[in-house]
Order: C-alpha cells, then sequence, then structure tokens
C-alpha cells in the first residue's frame, strides 16, 4: 500500500492516515479509531481507541526505538506469562511484534476497561503498592529477547540529590541579587525547603547502594497507569519507560505522586500503611528504607520550579511561575514533619540512627 506524500507528522498520525495505512496490518481496516491523546515534543506519541465489532483496543504510536521497543515487548510478556494482568502486544498479521509506518512505530493492546486507581480511596492504593512489590518479585529474574535494547536506570541518587541542593543554594543568591516577588516567596520558605534538602542528602550519602534490590521497574507507577476492572481485578498498563531499576524508585515515585497531594498530604499513617502492604510480599532493608526517604524528603517541585525560573528570568511568565511556586510551597512544613517522622519510624524499626 503507498504511503501519503510527505506530510507533517500531525497529518500522518490524523484518524485517518491511520485508519488507512496501519489498522490493515492488523486486519481492522473497518474498525473505527479515535485519537485520545498526542503529544508533540522530541518525544512525540500518539494513542488510538480502536473500536471493532467485537473489541476495542489500544493504537499506540511509540517514540523510541525498534531496539527498544523489543525491550518494552520483552518486559509486558514476561509479566504476562508470570501472572501480572498487562495489556498483552497483539501481533500483527503477518506476526509481527510491531506495526510500521512511514518511518514510525505503532502497537495494538486490548482496551482495558475500567477505573484508574483512585488516590482517595486506601483500598486502592494499598492494593496497588501490594501489587507493585508482586510485580517486583516477577521481574527480578527478567531477561529480555535477543535483540532488544539493554534498559538500565540504576541512578546515582547521592549525586543526583547534591547536585540539586548545589543549584538551590545557587538560587538563594540569585533571590536576594534579584529581590522581585518571586525572589521574595522564595527566600520566605527557602529555610524549610533546604532543611528538607540538606536531610535528603544526608541520608542518602549514608545508602549502601549493593544492599538496594533490582529488578524490572514500570518507572510511572501512578494511577492513571493502574486500572481496576469490573471485577476489581488491578491491570497495569503503560510500559514505555519500564527499565532494569532499584525497585525503591518505583517505590518513591508512586509514594510521592500519592503524598505530595492536597488530600493525603504528606501523611505518614498512610506510607506506612504502604509500607506494610508492600512488605507483604517483599520486605524492605535499611538501604532501601533510607533510599526510599531520602528521595521523598527533597523538595523536588521547589527545586525544579525555582531553577526553570532562574533559567529562564528574562522571558518567562513571572506570575505563572509565582503562581506554581507557590502551590510547590504551600505544604512544606508538612512535608518537613512527615520526613522528621518517617525517619523516626525507620530507626524505631531498625533500631539504629539514619543520619
Amino acid at each position: 500500500m503507498p504511503y501519503p506524500a510527505k506530510q507533517s507528522n500531525l497529518d500522518l498520525l490524523s484518524e485517518e492516515n491511520v485508519k488507512k495505512y496501519v489498522l490493515p496490518k492488523y486486519n481492522l481496516q473497518q474498525a473505527q479509531v479515535e485519537r485520545v491523546k498526542f503529544k508533540d515534543t522530541d518525544k512525540q506519541r500518539a494513542v488510538y481507541k480502536v473500536d471493532s465489532i467485537n473489541s476495542t483496543y489500544c493504537l499506540k504510536k511509540v517514540y523510541f526505538s525498534r531496539e527498544e521497543l523489543l525491550f518494552v515487548y520483552s518486559a509486558v510478556e514476561w509479566l504476562f506469562r508470570n501472572g501480572i494482568n498487562v495489556p498483552k502486544i497483539l501481533p500483527t498479521d503477518d506476526k509481527g511484534r510491531f506495526a510500521k509506518y512511514s518511518g514510525m512505530l505503532f502497537i495494538l493492546t486490548p482496551w482495558i476497561q475500567g477505573t484508574k486507581c483512585n488516590f482517595d480511596n486506601k483500598e486502592h492504593v494499598l492494593k496497588s503498592i501490594n501489587h507493585l512489590a508482586l510485580m517486583h518479585n516477577v521481574g527480578e529474574s527478567f531477561v529480555p529477547i535477543e535483540g532488544s535494547a539493554v534498559r538500565t536506570n540504576f541512578q546515582d541518587l547521592s549525586g543526583s540529590i547534591n547536585k540539586h541542593f548545589e543549584q538551590l543554594l545557587s538560587c538563594s543568591n540569585l533571590a536576594f541579587k534579584h529581590g522581585d516577588k518571586f525572589s521574595k516567596t522564595f527566600l520566605q520558605h527557602f529555610e524549610t525547603n533546604s532543611l528538607l534538602a540538606q536531610i535528603s542528602t544526608q541520608v542518602c550519602s549514608t545508602i549502601n547502594n549493593n544492599n538496594l534490590m533490582a529488578s524490572l521497574c514500570h518507572l510511572d507507577y501512578v494511577n492513571k497507569n493502574i486500572i481496576f476492572d469490573e471485577n476489581n481485578q488491578l491491570w497495569v498498563i503503560d510500559f514505555d519507560k519500564c527499565s532494569m531499576d532499584y525497585c525503591t524508585h518505583d517505590i518513591s515515585y508512586f509514594l510521592r505522586r500519592l503524598l505530595k497531594r492536597d488530600k493525603t498530604n504528606w501523611n505518614v499513617e498512610f506510607a506506612i500503611d504502604c509500607f506494610d502492604s508492600y512488605e507483604k510480599v517483599r520486605p524492605l532493608n535499611l538501604d532501601e528504607y533510607k533510599y526510599i526517604l531520602s528521595y521523598l524528603s527533597f523538595p523536588q517541585k521547589f527545586w525544579k520550579i525555582t531553577r526553570d525560573y532562574y533559567n529562564n528570568i528574562r522571558k518567562c511568565n513571572h506570575n505563572s511561575f509565582l503562581y506554581l511556586l507557590k502551590k510547590a510551597a504551600a505544604n512544606d512544613e508538612a512535608h518537613l514533619d512527615f520526613t522528621i517522622q518517617l525517619g523516626k519510624f525507620i530507626e524505631n524499626k531498625f533500631s539504629t540512627k539514619i543520619t
């Protein structure tokens, strides 16, 4: 089938062109297609809902290479074969693992009907973190198929946190220099957030990385990617970012997204309940708790907004940045109290000082 003349990617990825050039590879040319997501960035992606007579599918244009796609394919297949509910990547009519169109790669999976994990529903949250432990157990022995890229993401947390803390300190000097509304607000909240960053730095400097357990990690394990079906069975979707990594990275990413919300507002009791739910499947050691504490205590949003503001101060929207800063700093006292209480919990659990 001939492809259309050269067009912009937006045109190439229209519903009409996808139906004409991609769906026939799955014998779905008679299906209805609706684009439900389009992100036109360096990592361009598009997601479509495909309705045929008997089934509904998710068609996704991926933003990474064939080799990385094979890694993702391997990960999904591994989890599926080991009893984890994931939408299996379906073969093309010629038994291919993906479809190609105009230099782009596409994958097709069943569309998972259900509701996304509700972070206000404690049962949802505890079931989700328990399920993450099951995934980590299964993924510990994961081996990708031949031809896959080797995705690893064992970030040096100590180096990253130290770098960010130094940038935060540099921003304080810039705040004194500029003295505008943003800078005055930043300085009002600097003491609390610098203390959070200092605790994070001190804790991560004591972590023995050799004691951090590694596995296949999702790395975007948040509520939008956790679906509960009509039978209350949990499904995990969107493995675009999956990689071999420390299990604590997955846990920490999930918990930060949960706890920074106004309704959960750095609730240490909720966090401890999450640890208990995870550890019913997979116990955590002292260094893993230190990793989580260091990751959660660093004032990520406060640092990032401030860094971006001073890097773009001449051309940015100052009022928008001020709004974002106030929002990021609104719960910083609660964040600090959470950090202190979680530190005490860890010390009591392991009967040791952690800094």
